[in-house]
Parts: C-alpha cells; sequence; structure tokens
C-alpha cells in the first residue's frame, strides 16, 4: 500500500511519524473519510470545505486544498481498487509533549483501504454517555475519536455496528460515525446541527434532496418512531433493522427505501454535488 506522507508517496511500512505528533499524544487533528468507487472519490469539495471549517474551529492552519487534491490523486493512483475508504489526517503537527502546540507545520496524511459495501439494514443499540453540544470540538470531526471507540465496542458486544448518543440536554445527536433520521407520521426528520451532532457530508445532502426536516428530537423518539436509518460516507443510507432489541419490522421501511433511491440516482448522477 503506498500513502501520501508529508508531501510525497510512499510505502506505509516505511513512513515515519513523529512520537511527539500532536495528533498522536493528545489528539490534536482532524480526518475525512471519503468513499471511492473504481479510483473516484465522491463529494470531493464538500469534505475538503468541511476539512478546511474544522481546521479554523480547532485552530490548526488552513490546509493547502491543492495539495491534498493532488494526494488524494496520487493514492488512488497508486493504489487501484473497486471500492475503497479514502482518509485524509491533518494533525497539529510536533509539538511539545502537553497541550501546547510546537511552531512545527501540521502533519497531512492520505491513504486507501479496500472496504466492502454495506447491507441495506443493520442492528443498532443507544448508550449511556452523552455528546457535549456546548463544547469545543461539537460538530468538528476530530482525531479525539476515544469516546467513539468505547461506545462501538459496546455495541459490537450487542450485536450492532453502531451506538447512538443523546446531547447533554437529552436530546438525540448522532452516531459514533454516523448520523441519524428517524420518521415519525410518515415524515423524515434529523436532529439539527445545534444539538451537537458532526454535519455530515451525507446527511446534507439527504436533506437537500429528500426534503427532511431538521428537528429538535428527544431521545427517546427512538422507542416510536417507525423508520430509523443512518446515513454516513460508507453507509450512505443505511437502514436499521433492530434497536436494543426492539424490532423494526419490514425494514428498509417506505420512506427509507425512497430516500435510498434517491440518494443512489443523485450520487450515480454526480460524483461531486
Amino acid at each position: 500500500m503506498r500513502i501520501w506522507f508529508n508531501g510525497a508517496l510512499c510505502d506505509a511500512d516505511s513512513a515515519q511519524l513523529s512520537v511527539f505528533d500532536h495528533g498522536l499524544t493528545v489528539g490534536d487533528g482532524l480526518f475525512e473519510t471519503l468513499k471511492t468507487t473504481d479510483g473516484r472519490p465522491f463529494a470531493m469539495t464538500r469534505h475538503l470545505a468541511r476539512l478546511t471549517s474544522g481546521a479554523r474551529g480547532l485552530g490548526l492552519p488552513e490546509p493547502d486544498l491543492d495539495e491534498i487534491r493532488r494526494a488524494c490523486a496520487a493514492v488512488l493512483d497508486a493504489n487501484p481498487i473497486p471500492l475503497g475508504r479514502l482518509r485524509i489526517t491533518y494533525t497539529g503537527g510536533v509539538s511539545p509533549l502537553g497541550s501546547d502546540r510546537g511552531t512545527a507545520t501540521p502533519t497531512l496524511v492520505v491513504a486507501l483501504a479496500e472496504t466492502a459495501r454495506h447491507a441495506d439494514t443493520t442492528a443498532a443499540v443507544t448508550v449511556p454517555w452523552t455528546r457535549n453540544e456546548r463544547g469545543a470540538l461539537a460538530g468538528l470531526k476530530s482525531t479525539s475519536y476515544a469516546e467513539n471507540v468505547v461506545a462501538l465496542a459496546r455495541a459490537r458486544e450487542q450485536g450492532a455496528t453502531e451506538a447512538l448518543f443523546a446531547n447533554t440536554v437529552g436530546a438525540l445527536c448522532e452516531g459514533t460515525g454516523s448520523n441519524v433520521f428517524v420518521v415519525l407520521d410518515g415524515e423524515l426528520h434529523t436532529p439539527p446541527l445545534s444539538s451537537g451532532c458532526l454535519p455530515g457530508i451525507t446527511r446534507a445532502l439527504v436533506v437537500e434532496w429528500t426534503g427532511a426536516k431538521e428537528t429538535d428530537l428527544p431521545f427517546d423518539v427512538l422507542d416510536r418512531a417507525e423508520e430509523i436509518f443512518l446515513t454516513s460516507s460508507l453507509r450512505d443510507v443505511q437502514a436499521v433493522h433492530t434497536l436494543d432489541g426492539r424490532q423494526l419490522p419490514g425494514a428498509p421501511g417506505p420512506v427509507t427505501a425512497k430516500a435510498m433511491r434517491i440518494f443512489d440516482e443523485h450520487a450515480t448522477a454526480d460524483l461531486d454535488p
């Protein structure tokens, strides 16, 4: 596997990240994950815009988007695979052993891994931990992902692929790596960005293409939702057939199936919407 590391392609096993890199020592960094099909990334412009916005939110220097585009193209050309997970990682670079940043330039890594198409439906669970909708990292795709690791491990222990969080005021927020949509009285809803959820690329496209409403929702809305689905760059639109052991019969339901169809049609027609 060939990756892009700080300005050039190299073999993955020869890349040498400093043990003092702030992304390693304190999780001071951002990342983006893009789906690729036959070497073509999806929604690149939106992902790079979110990376730029995230850098501002985290206080990192603005990334060089031209370099990142070149890096992505080089990695995709060097590693031809049918369906891939392209990851852009951008960190605070070499810094002191603490929260203070150093003066070194940021670290940029672009890597690719082969992936498989997700199933149309999946199981999810809720977890007792909360998202802090008022925290400094709210809405940022930060590399500080340990709480997601813990929550996803809980989901895996229960035979699920995703864990769903409330925020600190008891409102529905998001999953560890996905946004969540619910159907109530036949209408499609998703939590607003003010809930603290990540401004997901697939989430935004589903809202635009389906007319889903952004609605403040109590966490227990999951107990009465007629349909539930998840969105992310690799899941696309994925129905939930079981939540905390509760079956949602017929998943994907009619609203979810329509959203899946609309997303697939639009995404196929335009790789950079």
